[in-house]
C-alpha cells in the first residue's frame, strides 16, 4: 500500500494484473433478465384499453348487516360516468368488496346514460329545475362565468362537459347520490 492512499481507497483500487473489484451497489445485480427480481418476471401483455368515459366516485359507504355470527359488511358506491362531450350517467353498485361494487356501479351508470344538448359555448339553452327524492336542484346558464356549482352537481356537469353554468341546491340534503340524480333529471328536461 502506498503511503498517500487511505485504506478504503486502497481496497477499491485494482491489484497488479487483476480485475477491478465488483461494485456492491450496482442495481443490475438484483435485476433478473425478465424484470425486477423483487416483483417477479415482466409479462408481455397488451396494455389495458382505456374507456371512452371518465369515472368519478362520489360516495362510498360501508354497510353492515347483523347476522347470527356477527356483522357482515358490504360496500355501496355511487359513480358518475361521462365523456366530457354531452353524455353522462349516474350509477350505484353494491358488493362484498370495493372493486366489485365499482364494477357494478360503472355498469349501472352506462345503462342509465343520457345525452344532453349543449350550446356552442358548451352551456345549456335555458334554466332547468328538478327534484329527485329529497334533493332539489336548479341549473341556470350564465355566460362567461365558468362552472359555478358545488357538491355532486359540479361532478355531474363536469363529466358531461358543461360550462358557463350557475347552479343552486335548494334543499338541506347532503346525500350526494340523490343530488347527482336530481341533476341528471334536470338535464333530461332540457329542450334542444
Amino acid at each position: 500500500m502506498e503511503p498517500t492512499q487511505t485504506p478504503a481507497v486502497a481496497a477499491a483500487a485494482p491489484k497488479e494484473g487483476g480485475a477491478p473489484p465488483a461494485r456492491t451497489n450496482d442495481r443490475s445485480s438484483i435485476r433478473g433478465r425478465g424484470g425486477d427480481a423483487r416483483r417477479g418476471p415482466r409479462r408481455d401483455r397488451a396494455p389495458r384499453e382505456r374507456s371512452e368515459f371518465d369515472s368519478v366516485t362520489i360516495d362510498a359507504r360501508r354497510v353492515a348487516r347483523v347476522m347470527a355470527g356477527g356483522r357482515r359488511f358490504n360496500f355501496s358506491i355511487a359513480v358518475v360516468l361521462g365523456d366530457h362531450n354531452g353524455r353522462v350517467g349516474v350509477g350505484l353498485g353494491k358488493g362484498a368488496d370495493t372493486a366489485l361494487a365499482i364494477d357494478k356501479a360503472t355498469r349501472d351508470a352506462k345503462k342509465h346514460m343520457i345525452t344532453i344538448s349543449r350550446t356552442k359555448n358548451r352551456s345549456i339553452a335555458h334554466g332547468v329545475r328538478a327534484k329527485y327524492a329529497s334533493s332539489d336542484v336548479e341549473i341556470l346558464p350564465s355566460r362567461g362565468r365558468g362552472l359555478v356549482a358545488g357538491s355532486a352537481v359540479r361532478t355531474v356537469l363536469a363529466a358531461a362537459g358543461v360550462t358557463d353554468i350557475v347552479s343552486k341546491i335548494h334543499t338541506r340534503s347532503k346525500n350526494k347520490l340523490t343530488i347527482a340524480r336530481a341533476t341528471v333529471e334536470a338535464l333530461k328536461s332540457l329542450r334542444a
